[in-house]
């Protein structure tokens, strides 16, 4: 029997191996905490993490689903400062539900498509 870690790490194998970020279109890759939430976008060819966002640095106190949309719209604002408009995104073997979907959202509302 597979635990919730386990099961997790063997979905994001399954997608990993049919998403890969390029220079042209990266992988904007989502890891959630139970109390953080981190977004970053990354030419997986080069192997380097072009942008990145998260929810520590937000100063004021809101619910986890608004700090989530929050580091979507962040992401998708300094990536555009970057010249990346369209991503591929990871959901890291998460459910594509709750924070995970806020970062997609916040992410598609401030640019970025995908």
């Amino acid at each position: 029997m597979l635990g919730k870690l386990e099961k997790r790490l063997k979905i994001k194998a399954h997608i990993r191996h049919k998403i890969s970020g390029t220079e042209q279109k990266p992988r904007l890759s989502v890891y959630r905490s139970n109390m953080q939430i981190y977004a970053q976008i990354v030419d997986d060819l080069a192997g380097k993490t072009l942008v990145s966002a998260s929810s520590l640095g937000l100063k004021e106190k809101v619910t986890k689903k608004e700090q989530a949309s929050k580091v979507g719209e962040l992401i998708a604002k300094l990536a555009l400062e970057k010249g990346i408009s369209e991503v591929v995104f990871d959901r890291n073997g998460y459910l594509y539900h709750g924070r995970v979907k806020e970062i997609a959202e916040g992410a598609r509302k401030g640019g970025l498509k995908f």
